[in-house]
């Protein structure tokens, strides 16, 4: 006689759609629970008052006006390249190499801003500039893409390889391009005439940056709630076979999104050579590509609510640099908050997509 299969004492299932209110009452009731842990942490391993830690993050990150426009500059970089992959992983194709297409952009924008600079007028080599920087960010989205429609090839190593080629190709140009000769570094590109700058605003060229990913995130909302390739990709993302039914050409709309993809982040890579950086390395993506995902996965794909998750993220960056200044502890330290409170953000996501069921004694169970 075969013994009752005795029930789990812990399980777990897919909550239906949680009201939004209730949603965000987690979220900030998830920010409010860690900002007691870290408070916590930060007595017991420094002794100093938890409030003067969180007020040097504070000031760290919109202390002067200066801070502010670097917070918005930064917070304007992420943003575009979270609006990039969106629609990838909205469909479900996971772009994981959106540093190599970041790093393309900016390649070509210095291939034509160190040999043309000075030859054209600055507005026609800015154009050729942006033209050249979202070609080649499209085209290395696109050849994943192209592979993945094709022939299925797995999109996740494709991309997450295409990264490392695009490094070494920098790489090489750096070497080409370095100034001072033997300093391994390119140096601020055009410096003297600011060929192929970015026009100023004052006394800085960010606000150029600011603008444009502000009309990029107004656009891409549109797109992805209420045009047809919006739509599309919904329907790809949720069920290829649906999306074959219906008579939407899965192919297509592969390789259409990933140009789109692509594209925006040649022109992130753009926009920082151009705009903010004027120059060209190695890490100039800084990680972005991969910290993009986040903030997509954060919004759960909503442009508007992405500009909240990537502020979070830049401050908790920004504050935490402060901390190793003004209150004499390692840098790391800043590093350690920041986790806990992301921790504690990602987990509470967790709690509105699903339930966990306990057994009772009785066999019953509560949620």
């Amino acid at each position: 006689m075969s013994k009752p299969v005795k029930e789990p004492f812990l399980h777990i299932t897919k909550r239906k759609e949680m009201p939004a209110k209730k949603a965000w009452a987690i979220r900030i009731g998830a920010i409010v629970a860690a900002l007691i842990v870290c408070a916590i942490v930060t007595t017991l391993t420094t002794g100093l008052d938890p409030i003067s830690v969180y007020a040097a993050m504070i000031d760290g990150a919109i202390g002067t006006s200066r801070k502010v426009l670097i917070l918005l500059k930064e917070l304007a970089i992420l943003l575009c390249i979270s609006l990039a992959l969106t629609p990838a992983f909205k469909m479900k194709f996971w772009n994981l190499g959106g540093e190599g297409q970041v790093l393309m952009g900016a390649w070509a924008t210095s291939v034509v801003m160190i040999y043309l600079g000075g030859v054209l007028p600055n507005a026609i080599l800015i154009l050729i500039m942006f033209i050249a920087a979202v070609g080649a960010g499209a085209i290395w989205a696109m050849i994943p893409a192209f592979f993945k429609a094709k022939w299925g090839t797995n999109e996740t190593l494709f991309t997450l390889m295409m990264n490392y080629v695009a490094i070494q190709l920098v790489a090489y140009f750096m070497i080409v391009w370095e100034n001072p000769k033997g300093s391994g570094h390119v140096g601020v590109i055009n410096q003297a005439g600011r060929e192929g700058w970015l026009p100023y605003i004052g006394t800085n060229s960010y606000i150029f940056v600011i603008i444009f990913v502000a009309i990029i995130t107004i656009g891409m909302h549109i797109y992805l709630q209420y045009s047809k390739h919006g739509y599309e990709i919904s329907v790809v993302g949720e069920s290829q076979r649906t999306a074959n039914y219906v008579g939407i050409k899965v192919d297509r709309v592969i390789i259409r999104t990933l140009l789109l993809s692509g594209a925006l982040c040649g022109f992130t890579g753009w926009m920082m050579v151009s705009g903010t950086d004027h120059t060209i390395t190695t890490t100039l993506a800084g990680g972005r590509g991969f910290l993009g995902i986040m903030v997509s996965w954060l919004a759960q794909f909503n442009s508007i609510a992405m500009i909240f998750a990537a502020l979070l993220l830049v401050f908790l960056e920004q504050g935490a640099g402060e901390i190793s200044t003004s209150c004499g502890l390692n840098q790391s330290f800043g590093d350690i908050l920041t986790g806990i409170i992301l921790f504690f953000i990602i987990g509470c996501e967790f709690f509105i997509n699903y339930i966990v069921h306990v057994r009772k004694k009785s066999g019953k169970e509560e949620a």
